[in-house]
């Protein structure tokens, strides 16, 4: 196994290279693979229907990529489907233990991000600059974000959640055409409150409040996150949301240009 540095923040289980992708989309990962939801309806399809067969029809995929994929699965957790020929009651398929105990850490995982990831946003003022559609890029005291913006409202709120955000190693940052997490603020850890296996990190990015980020132990870990330490932190237009700033006054519509935050 190879440690990951971007941090999502992964489940602090018996792997320290579990990690959850941002945007609560939550994965397992081991090495180069990772483990969705997707992942988690072919096993409890095959473990339904006794059959990959079965279950790859059931979810509209195709049966050679649905073996290809349980394969790639295979090859980093083990064995997850055991197969049994023919016989007095016929053949099929079972999951294995293997493949139970992996569906009930993502099942831990998931439920200990929606009830303290999901509970924190970081609210930013701002002005739409410009739109494409139903995205668009607000410049905020911490810098340019790309976000989904409402129609016809210049002056917004950005809300940033906890659970969204990536945090990299400035030397790890990928470039924004990297990937999809294409807006990113430079920042400093101001805070980092351990919990048992999640922790709440604060970081310093320019604004009058601090951007709010929750990762797990393992991850603080391994990217040795205490105050003072420089981070990147990156996050999805399509995770970040703007309304309309109902609370703002004419004043607060002249926003200055920060080159903190980039797209």
């Amino acid at each position: 196994m190879t440690a990951d540095r971007d941090v999502d923040g992964d489940e602090d289980v018996d792997d320290p290279d579990h990690e959850v992708d941002a945007g609560f989309d939550a994965r397992l990962r081991i090495d180069d693979v990772a483990f969705d939801a997707r992942d988690v309806a072919l096993l409890e399809a095959i473990d339904e229907f006794g059959s990959l067969n079965r279950a790859a029809d059931d979810l509209g995929r195709s049966y050679s990529r649905a073996l290809d994929r349980l394969q790639e699965l295979e090859r980093v957790h083990g064995s997850l489907v055991e197969r049994r020929r023919g016989g007095p009651e016929g053949g099929g398929s079972e999951l294995t233990d293997a493949a139970r105990d992996l569906l009930a850490r993502f099942e831990r995982l998931c439920s200990g991000l929606s009830g303290v990831a999901q509970a924190e946003e970081t609210v930013l003022s701002g002005v739409v600059e410009e739109r494409d559609g139903e995205l668009g890029i607000v410049n905020t005291e911490a810098g340019r974000v790309k976000a989904i913006v409402p129609p016809d409202v210049d002056r917004v709120q950005v809300a940033i959640r906890s659970d969204a955000v990536t945090l990299n190693e400035p030397g790890d940052a990928p470039e924004p055409d990297a990937t999809s997490a294409r807006n990113r603020f430079q920042g400093t850890v101001e805070a980092v409150d351990k919990g048992t296996a999640l922790a709440r990190v604060t970081i310093d990015v320019g604004a009058a409040s601090p951007l709010v980020v929750v990762v797990t132990m393992d991850s603080v870990d391994r990217l040795d996150l205490e105050p003072g330490r420089a981070v990147v932190a990156s996050f999805k237009a399509t995770a970040t949301r703007a309304v309309p700033d109902l609370d703002g006054d004419s004043d607060s519509d002249r926003v200055t240009s920060n080159s903190g935050g980039s797209l």
